[in-house]
């Protein structure tokens, strides 16, 4: 397919027509002109739109497909869909399956099964066999394979011994170790964020010292290894200042945050909404502030969905016996762009495009002539209702059902292929 854009604001860093309106014209997958105005020819599809802007493709390196395994709340084909609706050119898909991720069949069913997808898909291994936290799992098997990072999802690595051996042998091939922080011992059982919300709702908090020590300790591990350490889920301002202060000690420190973190606080709870029952829990107004900030400064690197479909048997219980976990993935750029204060656009469209990319050691797309065309196209300031049409999801776990957002996805260009959300 031959495609034409026409008059697209061009947000990338990395072209040299960053910052200008320019018509692009793609031809058999690959840019071949970026010009002000571009006749078409025949057989080329165009594109226009009222304020259209266009980067590299977006990329969210944290999303649950449920396949194989779960597929009655997610499969890879509608995990897909709800990518394409999202905006996401590339998804990085977390080992919480059944079996999890944690050999190198896992890593070849989803890239087989995925193969000829617009969206590029991206297996995340398990750090431990079958995620049992006990030994390392086939790293470099799974390596070789295609996977593009190791961790154990939303399971923290209590064995400091194994995260730092994991962390050693990973370096013999250049591996990435992602880790979800999560002292288990200091947050049992608990359903929501510590504080003055739990006490009067009643329900067991999880305190954010759970997190933070954990984060302490995993940069002393990445100190001590010299080897590279992401840090997912980051949800407390005391955390992100420990991810600051290692960064300003050289340290090979990154870190992403849940677009609903920087979204919705705790209070949200008070409805007893299980929808807002999610891992880490919704924190505190200043946690929110700081989380914000650290985008702005680059303490944060990158933003995720943290799609988690669930089933309606998951979700609609007694609080207390929910699952963890929303939908985001269709939603995500919305709640982004409408939650995000002072953050400028380009560094939103930085955490979704270059800076995630650049942690999985994935190839950048650039919106320049020659180059592959791996594009999102978006309406920043376009404002629009979230309702049941747009959620592409086998499940509708989410709490923004009827919610206002600013910031709308058109479509998504890949792999010589268009896919509209028009």
């Amino acid at each position: 397919m031959n495609i034409l854009i026409k008059s697209a604001h061009i947000i990338d860093p990395g072209s040299p027509n960053n910052g200008k309106v320019m018509d692009i014209l793609i031809e058999n997958g690959i840019i071949t002109s970026i010009t002000g105005v571009i006749t078409p020819k025949k057989n080329v599809k165009i594109i226009e739109s009222e304020n259209l802007h266009v980067s590299a493709g977006w990329l969210d390196m944290q999303v649950n497909f449920c396949d194989p395994g779960f597929e009655h709340k997610e499969d890879l084909s509608s995990g897909i869909r709800a990518a394409i609706a999202g905006g996401f050119t590339g998804v990085a898909v977390v080992s919480s399956t059944n079996p999890p991720i944690h050999s190198k069949a896992e890593v070849e069913y989803i890239k087989n099964k995925t193969a000829d997808s617009i969206v590029d898909v991206c297996p995340i291994g398990t750090l431990s066999y079958r995620q049992e936290g006990k030994d390392i799992s086939e790293m470099y098997d799974m390596h070789q394979a295609g996977a593009v990072a190791f961790s154990d999802d939303k399971k923290a690595i209590n064995d400091a011994g194994l995260l730092m051996r994991a962390l050693l042998y990973s370096q013999n091939f250049g591996g990435i170790i992602m880790t979800h922080c999560d002292d288990k011992s200091i947050s049992p059982e608990g359903k929501m964020n510590e504080g003055v919300t739990s006490t009067m709702l009643g329900l067991k908090g999880v305190p954010s010292l759970a997190e933070e020590m954990m984060v302490n300790r995993n940069i002393f591990l990445a100190e001590y290894t010299n080897a590279p350490v992401h840090i997912s889920n980051v949800s407390t301002r005391k955390s992100v200042a420990l991810i600051k202060q290692a960064k300003a000690a050289g340290l090979k420190i990154t870190a992403s945050v849940n677009a609903y973190n920087i979204a919705l606080d705790e209070t949200a709870l008070i409805s007893f909404d299980s929808n807002y029952k999610l891992n880490p829990p919704l924190r505190t107004k200043e946690d929110i502030e700081a989380l914000r900030k650290g985008i702005a400064d680059g303490t944060i690197d990158a933003i995720t969905s943290d799609h988690r479909p669930q089933d309606i048997e998951s979700k609609d219980v007694e609080f207390d016996h929910a699952a963890n976990g929303m939908i985001g993935l269709e939603s995500a750029f919305g709640l982004i762009n409408t939650y995000k204060e002072k953050i400028k656009l380009e560094t939103i469209i930085q955490t979704l495009t270059t800076n995630p990319r650049n942690i999985l050691k994935l190839p950048q797309p650039k919106i320049a002539e020659g180059e592959r065309a791996n594009i999102t196209l978006f309406d920043p300031d376009a404002e629009w209702i979230f309702d049941k049409r747009y959620i592409q999801s086998k499940s509708a776990n989410t709490p923004f059902l009827g919610a206002k957002f600013k910031g709308k996805v058109i479509g998504i260009v890949n792999k010589g292929q268009f896919k509209s959300n028009i």
